[in-house]
């Protein structure tokens, strides 16, 4: 396993009771997205990309503690968070990529520091391999690589794994329909953390409320189960589409994290990921599972840091 640097550069203070970073609709590239920005320092932009079911609040401690090196720019994909698809989108993690690269683009801000948790770091990852004039560095946590033998034990409800399976998933899906708000989020902290009491209760407040926003959105339920469909045709695409593939033509410098108790994406996958970005380091974390942004920002902002100090002085 390669060594990864930990930045000693000090870290802002965590505020426990941050709110959410502000958010609008923003329009780059000919797309329209939910953007929470997050100031920082001028010339140097990070955006950051969040996985399936999840949102761009998934970033605010992490965001938080880069801010002096970088502005943020979290974005919420199209059909999650507040961002309402186009209606001819197609959820293909192709797609996704592509809106991603046109809002970096539109940004006119030059190459950014790219990181993606799960599906969006597979969709950085596909960015970065096909648009490498717009990605500084790139950060991957826990992306969503191929697991052609995933094991439903691994899940806080095993009824997540069959929720979309064709058949059975829609019976699956209304009896999941009928869990609360509050319930629904306790239920998507227990299947991502290591240790579900590190998620402090405010932000299991800010989670409900979240849900209880999108349980309005007749676009929401379409967009997670298209997505998800997305995810496992790009899991068994073979030759130059696979991702395998597609991480052998990342250029830029690469930092892979991994939760060695995640439970969603299995941590087998992560040597072989780091081992395949021609320029990348790994590193694992223990007692983390599957969103280590926000069960460990401290030590993942550390490991950032190292990366982009690093790859600025030509040396990673």
């Amino acid at each position: 396993m390669t060594r990864v640097p930990l930045s000693t550069t000090p870290l802002p203070p965590l505020d426990p009771a941050l709110p959410p970073w502000p958010g609008g609709l923003e329009r780059d590239g000919g797309t329209t997205l939910h953007v929470r920005r997050t100031p920082g320092m001028d010339g140097s932009t990070a955006v950051y990309v969040h996985g399936l079911g999840g949102s761009s609040t998934n970033w605010t401690d992490l965001a938080a503690l880069l801010s002096p090196a970088a502005a943020g720019r979290a974005l919420d994909l199209p059909g999650f968070g507040f961002s309402e698809p186009e209606p001819d989108f197609g959820f293909r993690l192709a797609d996704h990529a592509e809106v991603v690269a046109r809002y970096v683009a539109g940004l006119g801000a030059g190459p950014v520091h790219l990181l993606g948790n799960s599906m969006g770091g597979a969709i950085a990852m596909m960015v970065a391999a096909r648009r490498p004039e717009l990605v500084k560095t790139l950060t991957l946590i826990s992306p969503a690589m191929p697991d052609r033998r995933p094991d439903p034990r691994r899940l806080s409800d095993p009824l997540m794994a069959l929720a979309y399976l064709p058949v059975v998933g829609a019976g699956v899906r209304r009896r999941m329909a009928g869990l609360t708000a509050r319930e629904r989020a306790a239920q998507v902290i227990a299947l991502c953390f290591d240790d579900p009491a590190r998620f402090p209760e405010q932000r299991l407040d800010e989670l409900t409320v979240e849900h209880s926003a999108r349980a309005g959105f007749a676009w929401a339920a379409q967009a997670m189960e298209r997505s998800t469909f997305g995810i496992f045709r790009q899991w068994t695409a073979f030759g130059e589409d696979s991702l395998w593939s597609i991480a052998t033509r990342v250029r830029v410098p690469s930092l892979v994290i991994w939760g060695l108790h995640d439970r969603v994406i299995s941590v087998r996958r992560a040597e072989r990921t780091a081992r395949l970005l021609p320029n990348a380091r790994l590193l694992v974390l223990p007692r983390t599972g599957h969103v280590a942004q926000m069960e460990r920002p401290n030590v993942v902002a550390r490991a950032v840091l190292g990366l982009w100090e690093g790859a600025g002085q030509g040396d990673w």
